[in-house]
C-alpha cells in the first residue's frame, strides 16, 4: 500500500485537497457550498481542525491546515467528507429546482456502484491528497495557490472576490469559515 499521500505527522501543517467523483461541478449552487462551509465550521468548532487557508471550488475543495493534539487530521476528514456527502445527495433528491438532478444521481450512483466502499452514492474521491508543509515557505506558497485559484479559473478577477474562500479574511472581510491566523 502506498504511503506517499498519508497523514503521518499528526503535528504538521497540510495542504489537502479532495475532489469530487468525475470532478463533476456539484458546488455551482450555493445550497451545496453552504453544506461544505457550515461543515467546516463545525468541524473546527468542534472536531479540532485548525483552517490557515481554504477554498471551496466547483468540484473540489483545497486546505491548509492541521489538527489539534486531540484530534487526527485523517479522522477529521473522514467524517468531513462522509457527512457532507450524505447532506449533499439528501439536498439533491429534495431540490426541486435543480435541473440536475437526474444526471446527478445517475453519476453519484454509477461511483458508488465502482466502489466497494459505498452502497448507493459516491459524492467524494475517496483520496485527500495530503502534502505536509514543513515550512513557512511552502505554506504561504499554498495559501497563494489557494486563494488564486478562483482567479486563474477564470471565475473572478480579484482574489477576495471569491465568496467560498479565506482570501476574504486575508483582505480584512468577514469569511465564510473560520480561520485561525497564520
Amino acid at each position: 500500500m502506498s504511503t506517499k499521500y498519508k497523514i503521518h505527522n499528526p503535528e504538521a501543517v497540510y495542504f489537502i485537497t479532495f475532489s469530487t467523483v468525475q470532478w463533476v461541478d456539484i458546488f455551482t449552487r450555493d445550497c451545496y457550498r453552504k453544506i461544505v462551509s457550515e461543515s467546516l465550521n463545525y468541524c473546527v468548532a468542534n472536531k479540532g481542525l485548525i483552517i490557515y487557508a481554504w477554498v471551496l471550488m466547483t468540484n473540489h475543495v483545497h486546505l491548509v491546515c492541521r489538527s489539534n493534539v486531540d484530534s487526527k487530521l485523517s479522522d477529521i476528514m473522514r467524517d468531513l467528507k462522509k457527512f457532507t456527502a450524505v447532506q449533499i445527495v439528501r439536498e439533491l433528491t429534495a431540490n426541486y429546482q435543480e435541473s440536475r438532478k437526474g444526471w446527478l444521481q445517475w453519476l453519484l450512483r454509477s461511483s458508488a456502484n465502482e466502489s466497494s466502499s459505498n452502497k448507493n452514492y459516491q459524492v467524494w474521491q475517496h483520496d485527500n491528497h495530503p502534502i505536509e508543509l514543513d515550512t513557512t515557505y511552502f505554506v504561504e506558497q499554498k495559501i497563494d495557490y489557494i486563494h488564486h485559484n478562483p482567479v486563474r479559473a477564470g471565475f473572478v478577477t480579484t482574489a477576495e472576490a471569491w465568496q467560498y474562500s479565506s482570501a476574504r479574511d486575508f483582505a480584512g472581510e468577514q469569511g465564510f469559515v473560520t480561520i485561525c491566523p497564520v
